[in-house]
């Protein structure tokens, strides 16, 4: 491997920075601005995506694709992200049909854990070597071979369930040791979920939790569709983060077709983008006491959240902020009245919940439930590539916002607000300072409203380009992958939601406590069924 100089700074000196590391693997290197693409053969697709982890990177998604038809292969797409002001780093590889595997990265790189054993379920791609071969996406009784994402594959006919089988759960063995099983149904209106404890007594020693009960097949839904058609149903992928995901998937067709969204309609997204993260924020924190027995902070929690909501339905007719963007900016303006209008609740809303934030942190009893439990190792989280909330509160300063800025973001950039114990107190000092800071950052987006045009029209999008686009949600980085097909069609469209890169975490963070422990502990996590069983 060649000698890669440490003062080579700038986009225009990473392709050579990845042609130079990747010389070795025969990469073929190209790209712009925005996204460096390393396309490799598949028997050096784990040293190559290690090589790049290297150099800093995270793992912001994965992707596989079934481009039988146009190339004769599957894909694969590993992307990473090299941090403020870099762009994007690719890694792809053809994956022959005949022999559909490929080295498995999980290995060399932990995040890379659910990505493969999804490709596998729903592409049927093995990765080979991969530390476990348990299904993710399909439960007991989908049929072998049944592989939906495939093109061949009709998504509107409905599999023959076949006999189910026993899933393999890990189990503890040992003196004393005795195994709880949690779910999938639940008392609450919480979805689908089961969690296995083996526990001594009351303390976890081990935690499985298996999910994805209610796959929905969103992304197959979405093929063939026009991208207008395909919005309605990505905004539908979760109650909590609507307009992040809407967002996030406008600025993929935005990339795709080149398009400039006008100045207004990005302050305009930035601020229902801050909407939706401060009623999610004041919302959780409520949550959270509910899972100690405050009553005084859930009843304010749920009081505030529902402010915030009456705000977003008078704004845009919703209280989930959905048909508000679109590709090109926005569907309609906001005018002066409602401008003043959101001013005015924010303000008054910030003043509440600083008021409730003063209770609740003087509050030592809800302070000392908090904490040392449910710990997330700075370490841990780094490995399995912790977003949002999460990561923050181990030390781990990632945002997208500020690492890719989009919207109005580069312009607003919003505070880092980090911890570093890992624990239930520390996810939730960081939701409370977020939801102040997010009080601040709408504030000072309607005081520099820009004036001017709220849409930009879409000319004809490139087919067979790939592009990103992403959103900092409530819970972390949403990310989607577009690919379209002539005629603007959707081709391939790969949603990686916060939760999807968190939930592995919850486990981690059980053993050495109660079971009692254990609803608070999840509540911090802020995590959605629904984005996993898109």
């Amino acid at each position: 491997m060649g000698e890669i100089p440490a003062t080579m700074p700038g986009r225009g000196a990473w392709r050579w920075r990845v042609r130079t590391l990747l010389g070795s693997q025969r990469a073929v290197v190209a790209g712009d601005e925005r996204i460096v693409t390393a396309v490799v053969p598949v028997e050096h697709l784990a040293a190559a995506c290690a090589a790049v982890a290297g150099l800093g990177t995270t793992l912001l998604t994965m992707v596989g694709t079934d481009d039988r038809r146009d190339q004769g292969s599957y894909g694969l797409h590993y992307v990473f992200s090299g941090g403020p002001d870099l762009p994007l780093i690719s890694v792809r590889c053809a994956v022959p049909p005949a022999d559909p595997g490929f080295p498995s990265v999980t290995p060399l790189l932990p995040a890379a854990n659910w990505y493969e054993r999804e490709v596998r379920d729903l592409l049927g791609l093995v990765p080979r070597g991969h530390p476990d071969p348990r299904r993710l996406v399909f439960h007991d009784d989908w049929p072998r071979g049944y592989h939906p994402l495939r093109k061949d594959v009709d998504g509107s006919l409905r599999p023959e369930p076949v006999a189910e089988r026993p899933f393999p759960f890990q189990h503890v063995h040992g003196e004393g040791i005795s195994e709880v099983p949690v779910g999938p149904l639940h008392a609450g209106i919480i979805e689908p979920g089961h969690f296995r404890f083996s526990v001594i007594g009351e303390r976890i020693v081990h935690l499985e939790a298996r999910l994805f009960y209610v796959h929905r097949g969103i992304e197959k839904l979405c093929e063939g569709l026009p991208v207008d058609q395909a919005l309605e149903i990505v905004e539908r992928i979760c109650g909590v983060c609507t307009l992040a995901h809407s967002v996030a998937y406008c600025q993929a067709v935005e990339a795709i077709g080149k398009v400039e969204v006008p100045p207004r309609a990005l302050a305009l997204r930035t601020v229902l983008l801050e909407l939706e993260r401060l009623y999610n924020h004041v919302g959780e924190v409520g949550n959270i006491c509910a899972g100690v027995g405050l009553a005084a902070g859930t009843m304010a929690g749920a009081r505030l959240k529902d402010k915030l909501q009456r705000l977003a339905e008078r704004l845009t007719g919703s209280r989930y902020l959905r048909g508000f963007a679109r590709p090109g900016g926005l569907r309609f303006d906001l005018d002066d009245r409602a401008l003043l209008d959101c001013g005015q609740t924010i303000r008054a809303v910030g003043l509440e919940f600083a008021a409730l934030g003063t209770l609740l942190l003087g509050t030592a009893s809800l302070m000392r439930r908090m904490e040392a439990i449910g710990i997330v190792p700075r370490a841990a989280a780094l490995d399995l590539g912790a977003v949002g909330v999460t990561a923050r509160a181990s030390g781990i300063p990632r945002d997208i916002r500020l690492a890719h800025p989009y919207a109005s973001y580069r312009a607003f950039p919003p505070a880092m607000i980090l911890e570093e114990d890992g624990d239930v107190r520390a996810r939730f000092l960081v939701r409370v300072r977020e939801a102040r800071d997010s009080v601040r950052l709408i504030l000072t987006l309607l005081e520099a409203m820009p004036a001017g045009e709220i849409w930009t029209p879409l000319g004809e999008p490139a087919a067979g380009v790939p592009a990103l686009g992403w959103t900092e949600s409530p819970r972390g980085e949403h990310v989607h992958w577009l690919r379209l097909a002539p005629g603007g069609l959707v081709d391939r469209l790969r949603v990686r939601a916060a939760s999807y890169c968190n939930w592995p975490l919850v486990p981690l963070s059980a053993p050495g406590t109660m079971i009692p422990d254990f609803p608070l502990i999840n509540k911090s996590f802020e995590l959605c069924y629904s984005c996993l069983d898109r």
